[in-house]
């Protein structure tokens, strides 16, 4: 391991990449440490402790709520945004086809209504979010102009951190929004090790022991379904020109377990994010009904039952959703045909695109439910032994462990390219 990244370092260019990724980062880690004005740090924390779904925000924002610092709502109206234009692409035919048939301009004008897409869903969260920390006597602002000010420098914060992510992802070295996502999570890590040490309990040993062993089967797990794939077998015909042979050669198309990577996880934490917000700000409401109404939709997201089912069934949904954006069948199946490539026993064209979708929605089922699984296991473990700390864990390690994967892979990948081996 040491002397491949000693290799990496003597590549000049791919040393430069690391250390501007690394740099970005270490900005986004400053911004979220530099707390927005009037915030009650006591009340802060109780508020925390009390509220599942803050816990699950503060991932989603990659640790930026924590402080209520000037990136409080981190890359989620971005990722929001994001979901919204994907699932136009399935409902608007017009928005299809700039995507997928457009090339890269096409692409560049969908990343571009993302962005400004996400400029109003900042300001709209973070007015929620300034009203539910008011009600909770987190934020000590009363007068119209502030508030305003903390939508500005808010929305101004998320717009910054999409930017951060953008030039990240530009350099070809993992996907910048989930990279910000994973340095909040990591960022974490030292004072929750130092808060475990300080709190030790000798007679709590076998809830530690429980929550190694779902820290180290949630690892195996994503680590088994990120690398998992089917190979399809493919033949390709001989074609002879003039005196030469061409192809004959026999190959395989894989079919990755889980297309669509972390991304499942990240869409189903932005929408269970919305209905807690939205009930905890009702809650107070002058009018009798919405306040009832409010108060039995936050209790029942505080209800664990509930909470790790709907996640669940939202992870598995947005993988097959993802999986239909990214794996496109018949385009696969046209370029095979271009290339004088079959299936053996499946006949060339719509019959090749039919068996690639059955093929993608059985393994896309076994990699939906096991990462649905693995990503509800802190739920049950906790309700089986009573450990509190889990409640995002499983989420944090499946977004950790995947986006190290997907980095190293980049990583490897560069190094190829260099004819240098990889990991």
């Amino acid at each position: 391991m040491l002397e491949k990244l000693t290799q990496i370092f003597k590549v000049t260019e791919l040393r430069n990449k690391i250390l501007f990724i690394l740099g970005i980062l270490v900005v986004f880690r400053i911004a979220a440490n530099v707390p927005l004005p009037g915030v009650d740090m006591e009340q802060l924390r109780r508020l925390f402790e009390g509220n599942q779904f803050l816990g699950m925000l503060n991932v989603f924002s990659g640790g930026g709520l924590t402080n209520i610092s000037i990136v409080m709502l981190g890359v989620g109206p971005y990722i929001t945004a994001s979901i919204i234009m994907q699932l136009l692409t399935m409902i608007v035919p017009r928005v299809e086809q700039i995507y997928k048939e457009e090339g890269e301009a096409g692409r560049q004008k969908f990343n571009m209504w993302t962005r400004w897409l996400t400029v109003p869903l900042a300001a709209l969260q973070t007015f929620s979010m300034v009203a539910l920390l008011r009600s909770q006597g987190v934020l000590q602002v009363t007068s119209t102009f502030d508030i305003a000010m903390i939508v500005v420098i808010a929305t101004a914060g998320t717009v910054f951190l999409m930017w951060l992510g953008e030039l990240i992802t530009e350099k070809g070295i993992g996907n910048g929004v989930s990279l910000i996502i994973f340095a909040g999570i990591v960022s974490g890590l030292p004072s929750g090790i130092s808060k475990l040490f300080l709190t030790f309990d000798s007679t709590q040993i076998f809830t530690y022991i429980g929550l190694i062993a779902v820290t180290v089967i949630t690892i195996a797990g994503v680590v088994m379904v990120t690398e998992g794939q089917r190979n399809i077998p493919v033949s390709y015909a001989k074609r002879i020109r003039g005196d030469k042979t061409y192809g004959g050669a026999s190959s395989h198309l894989p079919l990755r377990v889980n297309q669509a990577g972390v991304i499942p996880i990240i869409f189903a934490m932005s929408i269970m994010l919305f209905p807690g917000m939205i009930a905890t700000f009702l809650m107070k409401a002058s009018n009798a009904t919405i306040a009832n109404g409010a108060t039995f939709v936050n209790n029942l997201f505080q209800n664990q039952v509930f909470y790790s089912s709907l996640y669940f069934i939202l992870i598995v949904l947005f993988t097959y959703f993802y999986t239909a954006v990214v794996f496109d069948p018949v385009k696969i199946s046209e370029n095979l045909q271009k290339q004088g490539g079959y299936i053996p026993g499946i006949r060339p064209g719509k019959t090749t695109a039919d068996y690639l979708y059955k093929i993608m929605n059985r393994i896309t089922l076994t990699g939906a439910l096991f990462l649905g699984l693995i990503a509800v296991l802190p739920f049950i473990v906790q309700g089986l032994s009573g450990i509190q700390s889990l409640q995002v864990g499983g989420t944090s390690i499946l977004i950790v462990v995947s986006v190290v994967i997907e980095t190293i892979k980049q990583i490897e990948s560069q190094l190829v390219m260099r004819d240098y081996e990889g990991f």
